[in-house]
């Protein structure tokens, strides 16, 4: 391990742990300690949204995952994170939880093509670990193929372990999304497949909000937004509507800036009058 001082929410260093797929750091939004699985080691994106803190994004899918070298990363993990002396070393005291495993890391997961496998991967090493249903599976995706029957299938076996999903959705207009995420979906369709997961594994919404120019979202933009998110608050478990915590590697960084907890609060009360469960992370 080539870890250096404690983590920290402000760094989530993809190479801190010197592993190819597996990476740890503190999450602010899972409130503790988070193993990552990062498939998409080439930093390659099928999104670009401004916000994204991953160096060198580019478009497309990430190369074959090497299912052997990832096993021997996540058990050598667990091993050293549940009887070495990791947590001690390398988490200030007050985060001193595991709280999960995640798929996140430097793009869409459940692009890559073994994404299946590496559920039914995982799963087998939680099994031997005695951490099957003690520790939460989170997916966290920007949602655009939860419209594929192969990876539906997935995330139905991820529910069957105590997984969730966390579903990418910043905005509630075309015209919003493109200039978020730098995509051109309808919000109709997204909203579909978020119901598609949500239907079968417990879903959280996720939403960056920021300021853009030093202006926060228009008010048209946040009443559409809450109109969108209204039409699933019988299937989805919540929202987490988060702000920016580090720096974007985008062209548009110099661009971004923090929005003040008071302003993303106020956003919350409004999207708890709508029936939804909100968690704020500023």
């Amino acid at each position: 391990m080539t870890l250096q001082n404690y983590l920290t929410i402000s760094d989530h260093n993809r190479d801190v742990s010197g592993m190819k797929y597996i990476y740890p750091v503190v999450s602010r939004r899972a409130g503790g300690v988070s193993i990552g699985i990062n498939l998409n080691t080439n930093n390659a994106c099928n999104w670009r949204c401004v916000y994204c803190q991953v160096p060198n994004l580019t478009r497309g899918t990430p190369p074959p995952v090497e299912l052997d070298v990832l096993e021997h990363e996540l058990r050598t993990f667990l091993q050293y994170l549940l009887h070495g002396d990791f947590i001690n070393h390398y988490v200030s005291e007050q985060d001193r939880h595991l709280k999960d495993i995640a798929f996140s890391g430097n793009g869409e997961p459940t692009s890559a093509k073994e994404f299946p496998q590496v559920v039914l991967l995982v799963e087998k090493i939680l099994r031997d670990f005695d951490l099957l249903g003690a520790l939460k599976i989170r997916l966290i995706t920007n949602g655009s193929l939860l419209d594929k029957q192969v990876i539906l299938k997935s995330i139905g076996q991820l529910a069957n372990f105590n997984g969730e999903v966390w579903f990418k959705l910043d905005a509630g207009t075309k015209a919003s999304i493109a200039r978020i995420n730098d995509v051109n979906i309808n919000p109709q369709s997204h909203l579909q497949r978020l119901k598609n997961c949500a239907e079968i594994c417990p879903t959280f919404i996720q939403t960056c909000m920021f300021a853009m120019d030093g202006h926060p979202p228009q008010e048209s933009d946040i009443l559409a937004y809450l109109e969108l998110i209204s039409q699933v608050k019988d299937v989805v478990q919540g929202v987490h509507l988060y702000g920016l915590a580090r720096p974007s590697y985008q062209a548009e960084a110099e661009r971004l800036s923090r929005l003040s907890p008071e302003w993303l609060e106020t956003v919350a009360q409004r999207i708890r009058q709508q029936g939804l469960t909100v968690h704020v992370s500023p």
